[in-house]
């Protein structure tokens, strides 16, 4: 693998990391609603999921899943529906009456949880590593360390990402002091995660 490759690699994922999708979402309604510790503890699950299909993809698995229409069909529900539930929970759910601050955080496995669950199940991120990932690998090279190197750049990649996102979403906790501002974030929030899930389920596959 050349360096030009491994460099249109990177340009690649950075684009697709600020795209907007089902991973992002979740990780700003969090960030927004319970702290930037919750939104960090996202992204490690989304980026835990992530190195799970650089093993599928190392291995060649990912691919026989990807041609199963089933388990593709399977997948994507599982995610939008997942993604509709929390959203649903947030909207329903009592608001606390305090500043977005000081409002609960969640158990602290719960954020992970919700990352790795949805990144598992969000069949955009399996395209993606089982078919866009092998057109960077030359066929010709020792294709485990290729994998390997792509892998840890992507995961940096997304980890720094998603950092952006979690301290803006964090700034914006901090200019809001009003109490009427928490109930207006876990609307907000729960917003974003049903307009992820109905992305989820609009998705289809190549």
């Amino acid at each position: 693998m050349s360096f030009e490759t491994w460099a249109l690699f990177c340009a690649t994922e950075t684009i697709l990391c600020f795209t907007p999708g089902p991973a992002v979402l979740l990780v700003v309604s969090l960030a927004l609603t319970h702290g930037a510790r919750a939104g960090l503890a996202a992204s490690a699950g989304i980026l835990g999921a992530n190195a799970g299909y650089f093993v599928l993809s190392a291995t060649g698995l990912g691919a026989i899943l990807l041609a199963s229409w089933e388990l593709f069909f399977l997948i994507k529900w599982i995610g939008a529906a997942y993604l509709v539930w929390l959203g649903l929970r947030m909207l329903v759910g009592r608001s606390h009456p305090t500043t977005p601050r000081d409002a609960a955080e969640p158990p602290r496995a719960a954020p992970l949880r919700h990352g790795l669950v949805t990144q598992c199940a969000n069949p955009k991120a399996l395209v993606f590593f089982t078919a866009l990932l092998p057109q960077f690998v030359d066929p010709g090279g020792d294709i485990p360390m290729q994998i390997a190197i792509l892998g840890v750049s992507s995961i940096l990649i997304e980890l720094a990402v998603l950092g952006v996102y979690v301290a803006v979403c964090q700034r914006a906790r901090g200019l809001m002091h009003r109490p009427a501002f928490a109930s207006a974030l876990n609307r907000a929030g729960g917003a974003l995660l049903i307009g992820a899930g109905a992305g989820l389920a609009t998705v289809r596959r190549a």
